[in-house]
């Protein structure tokens, strides 16, 4: 393994920048969330996942790709959303082994209460600080950081 290439001064403002606003912006999401809907970040990304898939459902193991979470993790926030009716879980007929996760219809409305205030803040917080500009190119540039991580990830069951 050769030397490393440090980062210059700008990689390192964008760095520092990016990790400041992703731990802020989570944080401030969570508090809002709980306040308002009783429901961890993960756990409303899990909802809207659902919500959008085909008939409300996915296989465990998608989703836990979907809202990149370990298998564990996501069964434990599986079994607190089914806990609450939020979320039920069913096997499948053709393979017993698959195990699938369903938004159920107090889910859904949980969701369509939290939506309105989640999106609020995203924007408030995030969207419209930035020139459209600067949106394109966020989305453009983390959009190709994500496929390459996705691309390179390990293949690692419980990832």
């Amino acid at each position: 393994m050769g030397r490393p290439r440090w980062l210059n001064t700008e990689e390192k403002r964008a760095w520092n920048a990016f990790r400041s606003a992703h731990t802020l912006l989570n944080q401030r999401m969570d508090q809002q969330l709980k306040r308002d809907a009783g429901l961890s970040h993960l756990q409303y990304q899990i909802l809207a996942i659902l919500s959008g898939s085909p008939d409300r459902e996915l296989r465990m193991t998608e989703l836990a790709c979907a809202v990149q979470n370990s298998k564990s993790g996501l069964t434990y926030q599986i079994g607190q959303l089914e806990q609450a009716g939020l979320v039920r879980r069913r096997t499948c007929m053709s393979d017993v082994r698959a195990i699938y996760a369903c938004l159920t219809e107090d889910g859904m409305t949980k969701l369509e209460q939290a939506a309105p205030g989640h999106v609020a803040l995203v924007r408030e917080l995030f969207i419209d600080v930035l020139t459209p500009d600067q949106v394109t190119a966020l989305a453009d540039g983390l959009g190709e950081a994500s496929r390459r991580m996705q691309e390179s990830a390990p293949t690692n069951p419980d990832t």
